[in-house]
């Protein structure tokens, strides 16, 4: 139990730290609304209990320093690299308001896509579910299996819930002025973000 509550605080600090998943569900959420970016959470929590799983059964193939962990680390920054030119061109352009259902629809599943690749290609991902996983190594399934299932879950919700509360209409029209700013803002991080993964590979 002990062991339990100390990766669940971990996990939920980690939460807290904004990071690519957390501007790319702001950033859709801003642009089509909280339901269109549930999208993206999904996909978000989908690529993490990818890595659960491969943390929690053992796989070791995503080590640091093996050939397809380097991979996903390029693959990553250039993923970061993209989706950060992406909301830096289109800064500005948000139009507020409600989203038609055939565009909802289709913009719900193209964030559940930029979701999970924005999950999957982050190289933090894997390490941190690794070290969480090596904490419960000799645990039983029955426990590997609520841990993984309670991480799966709040990442989940979490997601949502930013994406509830930055999509909410009335406070996005009070802040309009503030959003092309907030974009850019978002879209420079991330930039930021891939060099800097870029550089930690270099130096490594």
């Amino acid at each position: 139990m002990q062991a339990f509550l100390i990766i669940a605080l971990a996990h939920f600090l980690a939460l807290l730290s904004p990071g690519p998943d957390f501007f790319l569900v702001a950033r859709t959420s801003v642009s089509s609304g909280w339901r269109v970016a549930s999208g993206a959470c999904l996909g978000i929590a989908l690529a993490n209990g990818a890595f659960i799983a491969m943390a929690f059964t053992g796989l070791s193939v995503l080590q640091e320093g093996s050939l397809l962990f380097t991979t996903l680390q390029l693959a990553g920054a250039g993923y970061l690299l993209y989706i950060g030119v992406l909301f830096l061109r289109h800064a500005g352009q948000t139009q507020l308001g409600a989203v038609a259902g055939q565009q909802a629809a289709q913009g719900w599943w193209r964030g559940l896509a930029m979701g999970f690749l924005s999950g999957i290609l982050n190289p933090k991902n894997a390490l941190f579910y690794a070290s969480l996983a090596s904490m419960v190594s000799n645990a039983s399934v029955g426990w590997k299996t609520t841990c993984a299932v309670w991480m799966f879950s709040v990442v989940l919700l979490w997601d949502l819930l930013v994406a509830v509360a930055i999509g909410n209409q009335r406070v996005l029209r009070r802040f309009a002025r503030a959003l092309p700013w907030l974009e850019r803002a978002s879209g420079v991080m991330l930039v930021l973000l891939a060099a800097a993964l870029l550089v930690h590979m270099l130096r490594g």
